[in-house]
């Protein structure tokens, strides 16, 4: 098969085109005798587009665009009504037709929260992105969502000496590093697949949680998994993209910590235990997340995370520093890439 995205550019074009006038015909059954314009809402990593259609008496709606032979929109459609039943606010589903990859969605805006987030509405939007995350938590049920078993954790962090430590920093482990590297995952994986499950969006932060009414709007949550239930927030408190200073990171934490009790989530009646759930959670995600960041750049062209490296590494070094057992990991990152000199990018 052809991949869509290997075409030649004036085929790409008029691939593009063609893709598009399908979609226009099909939005025009559903809404006969209505007029609307289209334009590009976002894309993502993936073949799925999105437009925003505007009617005449102004409102709006999205349209994914999911060619089929590229994408299979039923895992979006199964946790997003997962989702919506828990009270989340997710696009809500107004019509599909899978057999040409089109799904009609509510609009949950344009205003995300890397673009709301500032010192002042910090507090408000992530006691209401925690409020939104126990929702979802408590409606987790076995068995609705694929799990994040040792070979899904595994793989992800097998990304950052694939992509990072090779690619990225170009250098060949030793075997004694090899072996090092692969304890130290051992030793994560333990500490994760310990903890309570639950759904996990597994990419919830800024950029994936929009300014809305309510508070937030949640998208990109197709990947979702059934794990560890630190995970989210980790990925919440510890973003890519906005850097916090540690103690309002802390405050936001024992505030989710006490509502998740409250409503009988299964978190660590100890702070502190269930902290450093966290910390070893988010060291996993960091792991992956430089593997990913580096082989968007190597593989795929696209640059702009490079910027983000020094904070996602801050990150992992911190939490390494942390704990003796995490020490041979700090070690190693010494070894490979001294303390304020990597590569690719400067502070």
């Amino acid at each position: 098969m052809i991949k869509f995205n290997s075409l030649p550019p004036i085929l790409l074009k008029i691939s593009n085109m063609l893709r598009r006038q399908q979609l226009t015909e099909w939005l025009h059954g559903q809404f006969p005798g209505e007029t609307f314009t289209l334009s590009p809402a976002s894309a993502d990593a993936s073949f799925r587009r999105y437009f925003r259609a505007t009617f005449s008496g102004g409102a709006t709606r999205i349209i994914m665009d999911a060619p089929p032979q590229h994408e299979d929109c039923r895992p979006f459609l199964h946790i997003a009504k997962l989702f919506e039943d828990a009270g989340a606010h997710v696009p809500h589903v107004y019509a599909q037709d899978l057999q040409q990859g089109f799904l009609l969605l509510s609009d949950l805006g344009n205003t995300t929260y890397l673009q709301a987030l500032n010192a002042d509405s910090a507090r408000e939007l992530y006691g209401a992105a925690t409020d939104a995350l126990i929702k979802i938590q408590i409606a987790s049920r076995a068995n609705e969502l694929p799990p994040y078993d040792e070979t899904l954790l595994l793989r992800e962090m097998r990304l950052f000496p694939e992509w990072y430590i090779a690619k990225h920093l170009n250098i060949v482990l030793t075997d004694k590093q090899h072996a090092g590297l692969e304890e130290i995952f051992a030793r994560i994986i333990i500490n994760n697949l310990a903890q309570p499950r639950v759904y996990v969006h597994r990419d919830y932060h800024s950029r994936n949680l929009m300014l809305s009414e309510p508070n937030p709007g949640i998208l990109d949550f197709q990947d979702a998994v059934y794990g560890p239930i630190t995970y989210d927030l980790a990925s919440l408190s510890k973003d890519a993209y906005i850097r916090w200073e540690e103690a309002e990171i802390i405050d936001w934490l024992i505030r989710y910590w006490g509502k998740a009790r409250k409503a009988g989530l299964p978190v660590d009646g100890d702070f502190s235990a269930f902290y450093r759930d966290y910390e070893w959670m988010g060291v996993q995600r960091h792991l992956k997340v430089l593997g990913i960041f580096a082989r968007l750049h190597h593989r795929d062209g696209k640059d702009g995370y490079l910027k983000d490296l020094p904070l996602v590494m801050s990150y992992l070094r911190a939490a390494c520093a942390r704990y003796i057992d995490l020490k041979p990991l700090l070690n190693l990152l010494d070894e490979l890439e001294p303390h304020g000199k990597q590569v690719g990018y400067t502070f």
